[in-house]
């Protein structure tokens, strides 16, 4: 693996982490809705659960993998800070953590760091081989 796919990782998690918690208000809004029907029929003893109770228990499945992955990101994040420390431009580690920390897009971190997109690239590429080395170096 090399650094840009290393530090994207951070990213797509966040991304994962966001979608799923899409899925959790989805829910719950369902879970809302569930209502339950009366009438004076009898019914089975072998009927399923409620819909309420289904929607309750998928909601809690998905928010401990939430918080599954809230911990993976966290310490991917950390591992990914202690190899930006490594570098030795600050430069450069500005760059990388606007980046792959806080997920900042390209015109957004040239405009911060006043530099054309350009030149922007060619030092995150620089910086990039770099933490390609380190990780090199590694293993």
């Amino acid at each position: 693996m090399n650094a840009k796919e290393y530090l994207g990782q951070a990213y797509r998690l966040d991304q994962r982490i966001a979608s799923k918690l899409d899925q959790v208000a989805s829910l719950n809004d369902l879970a809302a809705k569930c209502t339950s029907t009366l009438t004076g029929m009898p019914h089975s003893p072998n009927r399923g659960t409620s819909t309420m109770a289904d929607a309750v228990a998928k909601i809690l499945d998905l928010q401990a993998e939430i918080n599954r992955d809230i911990d993976d990101l966290v310490d991917l994040k950390r591992d990914i800070v202690t190899l930006l420390k490594r570098v030795d431009n600050t430069e450069y580690q500005t760059i990388l953590e606007k980046r792959y920390l806080c997920f900042m897009t390209w015109e957004q971190i040239a405009v911060d760091l006043n530099y054309s997109i350009h030149h922007l690239y060619k030092l995150h590429n620089a910086a990039l081989d770099i933490c390609d080395r380190l990780m090199e170096r590694d293993t």
